[in-house]
């Protein structure tokens, strides 16, 4: 099992969506299959980034609701940020 760790920038994101259970819900089931080892479906289309978060993996949680995180293959994955296309993208 994987330790989970945030930076500061995630929590500040992950508290504008405090509001809504289906989505949290959703990212907790992400964050279990990260945390346990296991591969992320591809309906969530896991891919590597490049540009500002090169060397950052990314998935879609919901359409629209992404989660961008760092998976050294160490016994911790780095969670970055959290939000919609336009947040993370500007």
């Amino acid at each position: 099992m994987k330790t989970i760790c945030y930076s500061s920038k995630y929590k500040k994101d992950i508290k504008r969506y405090a509001n809504q259970p289906a989505k949290l819900k959703a990212l907790f089931d992400i964050l279990c299959l990260l945390s346990d080892g296991k591969p992320i479906p591809a309906e969530n289309d896991p891919h590597r980034l490049k540009g500002q978060y090169k060397g950052c993996w990314e998935c879609h949680i919901e359409s629209d609701f992404l989660l961008i995180w760092i998976d050294d293959k160490t016994d911790t994955i780095w969670l970055e940020r959290l939000g919609t296309h336009s947040e993370l993208f500007r």
